[in-house]
């Protein structure tokens, strides 16, 4: 396969993956993130960016250290469930309220991003 074709599929493949990620990361949160990073909440972007971020992180691991589409979707699949159980798991030993997000609390927001994008690279380190 061309070498171009094969990039244009990993595109593919990796934004569809980042796409499906915001869609159920936003879906399962309590909040609606889009609507209050839109008017302006810091922590919603916070938290979002670092999630978006700690799963890219994966992404780029699993594109690194894998040969087939199916072992590349496969670890991603897996990064991503990884990604989503560390924010129940955070936000529940975290104590963590919706309206601590939806009242613009900057260091929660920020503290979940942090845990976000250090499970992302902790994810990826582990692909190999």
């Amino acid at each position: 396969m061309p070498a171009i074709l094969n990039y244009l599929l990993h595109l593919v493949l990796a934004a569809g993956l980042f796409l499906a990620f915001f869609v159920i990361y936003t879906w399962i949160t309590p909040f609606d993130e889009v609507k209050l990073i839109r008017a302006g909440n810091s922590a919603a972007a916070h938290s979002l960016g670092g999630a978006l971020i700690g799963f890219s992180l994966t992404i780029a691991s699993a594109l690194a250290h894998t040969v087939t589409y199916d072992e590349f979707l496969a670890w991603a699949a897996g990064g991503m469930v990884v990604q989503l159980l560390v924010y129940w798991a955070a936000t529940a030993l975290l104590h963590m309220a919706q309206d601590q997000i939806e009242s613009n609390n900057k260091a929660f927001g920020t503290l979940l991003g942090a845990i976000s994008i250090s499970i992302g690279a902790i994810n990826a380190g582990c692909i190999s």
